[in-house]
């Protein structure tokens, strides 16, 4: 089933349940209403922020719902991005419009998609990079990201999958979705577009647990010291880490170097299937789309063995990607291009109904969760926080978590 997020505007005057108040502005911004529509069997809610970012000129404004669940805003006419995000317990609400143009008094009907707080989330991307210090240039071979068990019951690694989604970059062409610019209207495919390999943990089922509050660290080039020749990148050589590594498809042993002494064999993930043509795998510096996903009701290596899991990329028949199930998704998220004003979304509401920004490469900076302080200390181990919607939870930050 295809996933939609439904938009209707109107030009009428907005029901009794509110009106707007006068503006002494009103000359020159419009009057812009977002309505938030819940899905069958769920209220609409008061006080939920309603974010609004203007593409073009990167201005932002938050306002809250009433309790109709409406929030109202009087902007300068432009080109908007729409974000709504509502957790209520373990229930998440997320809606998002992009390119939303505003000209004249507007009335804007935002379905929410519905989803659940997941076990395993993705706590810190690090992709951009660094300096090579004290030499001249930049680095980029210590990219990795961080898994984080943020439920009560331990989980296991064993089969988990790691890939990123095409387009590779925010501000590539993304021939999966559909958008009509007249409507606002944005549908997304009823699959993850995984890009180039799969990447699975390795395992029988239980060999490697994951405890509440404990991290996995996830090497997604070199599992080295990287920091012994570049000081401002991460020692990677660590007991316990994973690593993305496997000579036969990756030969570029720049990106790709053998593993440490600390890194034991068990810990090296399988590729699964390999469908691009690079000899080293692609992750984005910038932008990338990072998902975990699981297989259900049958093996990984069965699935990307059946007729239509291997698709052809529109526009590029040398490229074609795994189409993975959306409900096969344990966590999700997306990064934007902070230096572009050209970022498109990759995953619809339901999986991350926002974005965290990396505003520059190779300075070294890191994306991580924020920490739920509230559920930490309740629940006695550290929960980060999970509203499927990196806008509210990621952040930026100037150093990486593993710099020593």
């Amino acid at each position: 089933m295809k996933k939609t997020i439904y938009i209707i505007f109107s030009l009428l005057a907005l029901t009794s349940c509110h009106a707007f108040k006068e503006n002494p502005y009103e000359a020159t911004l419009c009057r812009f209403a977002v309505e938030a529509l819940y899905p069958e069997g769920y209220s609409s809610r008061e006080g939920v922020a309603v974010r609004l970012e203007d593409i073009n000129l990167g201005n932002s404004y938050s306002m809250s719902t009433d309790a109709c669940g409406v929030a109202l805003f009087s902007v300068p006419t432009g080109l908007y991005r729409v974000n709504i995000s509502d957790r209520n317990g373990e229930d998440i609400f997320n809606g998002a419009a992009d390119r939303i143009q505003l000209k004249d008094d507007m009335h804007l009907q935002l379905s929410l998609k519905h989803s659940k707080a997941g076990a395993i989330v993705i706590k810190e991307i690090y992709c951009g990079g660094c300096k090579k210090l004290p030499e001249e240039g930049t680095y980029q071979s210590d990219q990795y990201v961080i898994l984080h068990n943020n439920g009560v019951d331990v989980q296991y690694l064993d089969g988990l999958c790691f890939g990123c989604l095409h387009p590779f970059n925010s501000t590539g062409t993304n021939p999966w979705i559909i958008k009509d610019d007249s409507t606002g209207e944005t549908v997304y495919p009823d699959f993850l577009p995984v890009a180039q390999a799969i990447w699975q943990f390795p395992g029988g089922g239980t060999d490697h647990p994951l405890q509440s509050g404990e991290d996995a660290v996830l090497c997604l080039r070199g599992a080295i010291d990287h920091s012994a020749q570049y000081p401002l990148s991460v020692n990677l050589n660590k007991e316990g880490y994973f690593v993305c590594y496997n000579p036969t498809y990756f030969t570029n042993t720049t990106y790709h170097p053998a593993p440490g002494s600390n890194i034991s064999a068990d810990h090296i993930l399988d590729v699964v299937i390999k469908t691009g043509q690079a000899n080293a795998y692609t992750f984005s510096q910038s932008s990338p789309t990072a998902v975990l996903f699981r297989a259900k009701g049958v093996t990984m290596a069965e699935f990307v063995q059946q007729e239509g899991s291997v698709i052809q990329t529109p526009g590029d028949s040398h490229n074609p990607v795994v189409a993975i199930p959306v409900d096969w998704t344990v966590d999700a998220v997306e990064v934007f291009n902070g230096s572009s004003a050209s970022n498109t979304k990759r995953l619809s509401p339901s999986l991350d109904a926002g974005y965290v920004a990396l505003s520059q490469t190779a300075l070294g900076h890191t994306l991580m969760r924020k920490v739920d302080e509230e559920l930490t200390r309740a629940s006695g181990f550290e929960v980060l926080a999970d509203t499927n919607n990196s806008i509210e939870d990621f952040y930026e930050t100037e150093i990486q978590s593993l710099h020593e």
